[in-house]
């Protein structure tokens, strides 16, 4: 293992923590915490969602964190408040686990951009 992976895995425990502190459960894996992400950012609050809605969040979630590097832009939020992305540039094709730490990278960044905390 690398020392950058280590580094992510080191950040990333950090991370959890922190969520389990502010939420008073820690999120599983990063799934988990797309969908506390895709929540957050509908602003909905947090409620029953159907399996549907759980998969949009998740992806809204996806797009919001690589949205930080330029991959997408919001383009619209819908009349039930729902916000959709618009895709600025392909995304390099990467194995399950280089889209994992792509994906815990910009998670990352999103925590320390829109909470202005630092996770190091």
């Amino acid at each position: 293992m690398f020392k950058k992976d280590l580094d992510l895995d080191k950040r990333w425990s950090k991370l959890l923590i922190g969520l389990q502190d502010l939420i008073g459960k820690k999120p599983s894996d990063l799934n988990g915490v797309l969908f506390l992400i895709g929540v957050q950012e509908l602003g909905q609050g947090n409620r029953t969602f159907t399996k549907e809605q759980k998969q949009d969040l998740m992806h809204i979630a996806v797009c919001k964190v690589l949205s930080l590097a330029g991959f997408y832009d919001l383009d619209y939020i819908d009349q039930d408040g729902w916000p959709h992305w618009k895709l600025l540039k392909k995304l390099p094709h990467f194995d399950i686990l280089e889209q994992e730490k792509l994906l815990k990278l910009h998670v990352i960044e999103y925590f320390e951009q829109e909470f202005e905390i630092e996770i190091k």
